[in-house]
């Protein structure tokens, strides 16, 4: 074939390649980006829970624009970040997951996050079957902290029974002299399903251990009315209450327990109900509430400091108000992207200076160790704790601080409080080990 010849069927076929894949008035030819890293967003700006979550992907572009800017990438290769909107509903999150799974424009996927509950439980065997590991920052199935049953699942930093076990241990900080924890009556505020009801199992055994009260009242989706169960609360003469809520029924519950007498600092957010959009709504009432957090808002960490000198400074942020800027939530963000970016750091080591793919990055994922030499590095002292993933644990962390509002800003009011690893991780071996009859699934041996 001549050289016209060749460059025709270049055309032809770059045509008809474009034809498939869109239809559209301006076709724009991709460019190759085989040497970039994608880093896909699965993120829902729309729907019932947008507005608390916007500051969560703001963070996390925010710190891969950094990588990119600032650092030149990671070891030198440079992200390729790409957004879906899933409006938190499982079908479309699936889509996007379908969509971005092979890479974009050349860039390979190594590492996905759901930002989702049910749409980390829709992609647990669909992970494993892509060999894609699916990376969930304070959520996700608890037993996927079993990581030889679960290898592609990662609820990093702190699951929900370490996160419950921490509020328990925050009360033991608080008694009274004389006062014992089998004298208490607790009560846990949660939403009806499967997010609520999941931390039962751990706490029963905390109860069992420490004597006190249980009481467990549940508040069907969406939480806008709560006033019977406030007057159970007050009927019960209840000491402490937690929380395992999400989204507006947060606000509710503290305004409705303000309404009822109920003392505001003796309510306990879990790791989802402690942000700005938690206690915004709730005005007044909002003062002295509590949560857990496992990224305490502000600036008084380097790499905030850093990201708004180079990013936001810049005009290269995606925040949409600068109100967000480093919230509870955008941090998160921040460490959600930086602990990903560190899974990439570590499989570079042992398969080179390239974009990796999924199986690799989850080899980075249950190698990441990050003490306190590397949380200075990174200029997140404070900001996040030491943490260390490996084959059987997947979780890595394991601690929370105590966040308490002020009506303008939240303080952080506790060093960082251990779950009781050892009684959570019970409840986990026995979930997974279910899990893995039923599955037909041979648990892989971690040394």
């Amino acid at each position: 074939m001549s050289s016209t010849g060749k460059k025709i069927g270049k055309f032809f076929t770059a045509t008809l390649s474009l034809l498939a894949v869109t239809y559209s008035a301006n076709v724009v030819i991709a460019a190759d980006r085989s040497d970039e890293q994608l880093m896909p967003i699965l993120s829902y700006r729309e729907g019932a829970y947008a507005s608390g979550s916007r500051p969560l992907w703001a963070g996390m572009i925010d710190y891969y624009n950094y990588v990119n800017e600032v650092e030149g990438g990671i070891n030198g290769v440079k992200l390729n970040i790409w957004e879906c909107e899933t409006a938190y509903a499982v079908e479309r999150g699936v889509e996007c997951y379908e969509r971005f799974k092979n890479g974009i424009d050349g860039s390979p996927a190594a590492i996905f996050s759901p930002n989702s509950y049910p749409l980390a439980e829709a992609l647990i065997e669909t992970t494993v079957r892509d060999k894609i590991p699916h990376f969930n920052l304070n959520y996700g199935r608890d037993a996927a902290t079993n990581g030889s049953v679960f290898p592609y699942y990662f609820p990093v930093m702190l699951n929900a029974y370490n996160g419950v076990s921490a509020q328990i241990n925050y009360i033991q900080t608080q008694l009274k002299p004389g006062e014992s924890m089998s004298d208490l009556k607790i009560a846990i505020v949660y939403l009806d399903g499967a997010y609520g009801r999941g931390v039962f199992a751990p706490l029963e055994l905390m109860q069992e251990q420490h004597g006190f009260e249980l009481l467990k009242v549940p508040v069907a989706h969406p939480g806008l009315e709560q006033r019977a169960q406030w007057q159970q609360i007050r009927r019960a003469k209840i000491d402490w209450v937690l929380f395992r809520t999400w989204g507006a029924m947060t606000p509710v519950a503290i305004k409705t327990a303000a309404r009822t007498g109920f003392p505001t600092d003796r309510l306990i957010g879990d790791i989802w109900s402690g942000g700005e959009s938690d206690v915004i709504p709730a005005g007044e009432a909002g003062v002295g509430y509590t949560a857990i957090t496992t990224y305490p808002a502000g600036t008084d960490f380097e790499l905030i400091q850093n990201i708004k000198k180079h990013i936001v400074d810049t005009g290269k942020s995606d925040l949409r108000g600068p109100e967000d800027f480093a919230t509870v939530y955008y941090n998160s963000g921040v460490v959600q992207a930086v602990l990903m970016a560190e899974a990439l750091r570590e499989g570079m080591k042992k398969f080179g200076n390239r974009p990796l793919t999924g199986e690799e990055a989850q080899w980075g994922l249950e190698h990441i160790s990050v003490d306190q030499n590397r949380l200075k590095e990174l200029g997140m002292v404070g900001l996040m704790q030491e943490i260390s993933l490996s084959c059987s644990d997947h979780e890595g962390g394991g601690a929370a601080r105590m966040l308490q509002w002020d009506g303008k800003k939240w303080l952080t009011i506790s060093d960082w409080i251990p779950g009781d690893r050892e009684l959570t991780r019970q409840v986990v071996d026995a979930e997974a080990a279910a899990y893995a009859e039923e599955k037909g699934i041979t648990p892989r041996t971690c040394s």
